[in-house]
């Protein structure tokens, strides 16, 4: 540990952000590194438990604690402190394929369960990675790593998303040739369409990707397994597959005025605005239209957070967001101790915004849409909200929120965007491997393996887990590239 009390010494200094109001002028990022010297401090407030939580990633009361990749967090903490910033890149990459992801999108469950987070401020772990990855970038240390020696063997990655990513890069420096198979037409799955760039910039992606082209893996946009290619095609072509597809089916609201125009998935809205930016720097119809309208969003998650976000950059005139679930309490309760996932209230950038440019938080708890009513073309006009309570279910002894009578209220809305999550992977890139599901519709595989019923078939990321986070899509992708290994050579090395 580089200093003993450095948890005492130092205070926790996160990377500055511009104000919401210089924000929403642009789609960058808008946070900035503090400088080297600073951050180093923040490594040196590790305290190098004897027990490290951050790097556990252990399922705790439903929610995930500590980092899914048990990343080597003392150690890197205690190597940026003493300035060892090229080694502490080599300790990071031992574990983690992107932290140049994570470091901008993950909501740090290492920080979370951390032992400063106990009593007081957690070290700022996510900052740290984020630095040590952009400093090794900076610094021509992040090389391409093509394989000295080819296996002979071929894989085919389903999905170019985290998941996928990961699995291609570690089986491609095994030595196996992989090729990565994406629908749309740039790379990245939702790191690149579902993820907004004012918080990943698409940049960051691409650099990557040269990296794994230069390594040799080999990438075909604009191709949509199941309708352009056959299954059958691809298990005849490749010694092994990997579904990394995942979970883009939205889930839907049924009320009536579902069927009025201008209502549309979250996923859909943020693709075509982010598709816009960077393919004809948001010229006008080139995405779904914004200014000017009142805006629903359906949804409390990161989705319906970034809709809010973009919604305001795009000129809306108001932005509402509903949240079935009551709100958190401010602080962590009795029935919630470290180091569990606190569930408290945050207030994330989108609804930073939102309070700054209209005055108050764009959130309504214990609200959900009755209706949507419609203008003499078919437009939405307005949506009937109605307010939900918590009541117990007889039969099941389960909690669920039902309607309030007599709560209903009437709010215009002229865009609706709903972000009420996903129900699985497109059900017609399941039924073309004819690959089996649970009951959550998510591909079920044999446990450790991630082989899936149809033999050379395997499944990693939210296809396999359902909706999740990039970090769990990573750790996905790593463990079915052992498996895919083990299976093709008999042992692995991964």
């Amino acid at each position: 540990m580089g200093k003993p009390t450095g948890f005492l010494d130092y205070e926790r200094k996160n990377t500055k952000a511009e104000t919401p109001l210089q924000r929403i002028r642009h789609f960058h990022e808008f946070k900035t590194s503090l400088p080297v010297k600073e951050q180093q401090k923040q490594g040196g407030r590790c305290m190098d438990c004897g027990v490290p939580f951050c790097q556990n990633g252990s399922l705790l009361a439903g929610m995930t604690s500590g980092c899914p990749l048990h990343n080597l967090v003392p150690e890197t903490n205690d190597l940026i402190y003493r300035g060892n910033w090229k080694q502490a890149y080599e300790r990071l990459e031992k574990t983690h394929c992107f932290p140049e992801f994570t470091g901008r999108v993950c909501p740090a469950l290492c920080e979370a369960a951390c032992t400063c987070a106990l009593n007081g401020d957690p070290v700022a772990i996510k900052d740290n990675e984020k630095m040590i990855i952009e400093h090794a970038f900076q610094n021509g240390w992040v090389t391409a790593q093509p394989p000295k020696v080819r296996t002979g063997k071929t894989v085919a990655v389903i999905g170019s998303g985290p998941a996928g990513l990961a699995a291609a890069l570690l089986l491609n420096r095994r030595g196996h040739q992989v090729t990565v198979f994406e629908r749309s037409d740039r790379i990245g799955g939702l790191l690149c369409y579902g993820i907004p760039n004012m918080k990943l910039e698409k940049d960051i992606v691409e650099r990557r990707v040269r990296l794994m082209k230069e390594e040799g893996v080999l990438f075909k946009t604009g191709v949509d397994v199941g309708k352009d290619v056959t299954a059958a095609e691809l298990q005849k072509q490749f010694d092994r597959v990997i579904l990394a597809c995942g979970a883009s089916n939205p889930r839907d609201i049924e009320v009536p005025g579902r069927d009025s125009k201008n209502i549309y998935f979250a996923v859909d809205f943020l693709s075509s605005v982010t598709k816009s930016l960077l393919d004809q720097d948001l010229k006008e119809g080139t995405f779904i239209p914004v200014k000017g309208k009142h805006v629903l969003v359906i949804g409390g998650g990161d989705t319906g957070n970034d809709c809010v976000g973009t919604a305001i950059r795009l000129g809306a005139k108001s932005v509402t967001q509903l949240e079935m679930m009551p709100r958190p309490s401010k602080e962590r309760t009795k029935s919630n101790p470290w180091p569990q996932w606190p569930r408290t209230e945050k207030t994330d950038y989108g609804q930073e915004e939102a309070i700054a440019v209209f005055g108050k938080d764009p959130r309504m708890y214990q609200t959900t849409v009755k209706e949507f009513q419609k203008d003499k073309n078919g437009n939405v006009k307005k949506a009937v909200l109605v307010s939900l309570e918590p009541q117990k279910d007889k039969k099941t002894g389960r909690m669920q929120m039902v309607p309030v009578p007599g709560s209903e209220k009437v709010v215009d809305a002229n865009l609706v965007l709903i972000a009420a999550g996903f129900t699985g992977s497109q059900k017609y890139v399941i039924d073309a491997f004819g690959v089996s599901v649970n009951a959550r519709t998510n591909v079920a595989t044999k446990e450790e393996t991630y082989e899936t019923n149809v033999p050379g078939v395997f499944a990693a990321g939210d296809v396999r887990r359902g909706q999740s986070l990039v970090v769990w899509a990573i750790q996905e992708g790593k463990q079915a590239a052992k498996a895919v290994d083990y299976s093709l050579m008999g042992y692995t090395n991964l």
